[in-house]
């Protein structure tokens, strides 16, 4: 039960926990100023105009393509068995 909820889904996306847990909280800590931002742009809507849209952007670049390309680096385990398979 401890290996699905700490260690399953960071795997699924190519990272370890530690990771994983950094690339969460650098999306908390964007996501939480860019909702400051929105809430400063709802009360004065000439402030932070483009601040929402760019956080966004820049959070699914960096979960979406970002992602894709972290995932398709070699794991430890993957070279370790490539590496014993090809001494053989």
């Amino acid at each position: 039960m401890l290996q699905r909820m700490f260690l399953e889904h960071p795997r699924s996306v190519g990272e370890t926990y530690l990771e994983h847990q950094r690339q969460a909280f650098g999306f908390a800590g964007a996501m939480f100023l860019a909702a400051l931002a929105c809430l400063l742009h709802g009360l004065v809507p000439s402030l932070f105009t483009r601040t929402g849209s760019r956080t966004i952007a820049r959070l699914h670049d960096r979960m979406v393509v970002h992602r894709s390309a972290r995932s398709a680096r070699p794991t430890d385990a993957a070279t370790l068995s490539l590496t014993t398979d090809a001494g053989a």
